[in-house]
């Protein structure tokens, strides 16, 4: 598939089905998190990977009720080991988790796994729940699951700005 044919085929999937995603699928997704790039490559991602009904039941007290996966990524950064601009020292670890999760997200669906992007969630509840020290930053948790049947994207899905509403020429 084409990366521009996979970009319009991709959408947030918010029903999964109850089959659980096999090991080898969720290395495969790992191993996009692990080639994905960031700044000077530091790496200062750090991923939970949630998949027992414990883990999920956890999760579940941080995000959404009405998500149901059988399968979640909190995706995090090490605010001590990202890489800092120095001319306003900005931390480039939430750039580099977004980065991180957008590959994954992008894997998934060339595997046939369907995700959501859930950036609604109580971070409070999430440190304490999977006990985070407090350098762990969590930026995204990523709910993914085989699409169930009548999966589909949202009606905004297709709705999209025309490229001149957001980009300029000089």
């Amino acid at each position: 598939m084409d990366f521009l044919e996979l970009a319009k085929e991709r959408y947030s999937c918010r029903r999964f089905s109850e089959r659980i995603v096999e090991d080898d699928i969720i290395d495969k997704i790992l191993e996009s998190a692990r080639l994905a790039p960031t700044a000077v490559n530091f790496q200062p991602q750090r991923i939970i990977v949630v998949k027992s009904s414990e883990a999920i039941i956890k999760l579940k007290k941080g995000i959404s009720p009405n998500l149901n996966p059988t399968l979640a990524f909190i995706i995090s950064y090490d605010k001590n080991a990202c890489w800092v601009r120095e001319y306003d020292n900005a931390p480039s670890g939430e750039v580099d988790a977004s980065i991180v999760a957008t590959h994954m997200m992008l894997e998934a669906t060339t595997l046939g796994i369907g995700s959501t992007w859930v950036m609604h969630f109580n971070p409070f509840i999430i440190k304490e729940e999977f006990k985070l020290d407090d350098n762990i930053i969590p930026v995204v948790v990523l709910v993914m699951g085989y699409p169930a049947r009548d999966a589909a994207p949202s009606a905004n899905h297709t709705k999209r700005k025309e490229i001149n509403e957001f980009c300029k020429e000089e």
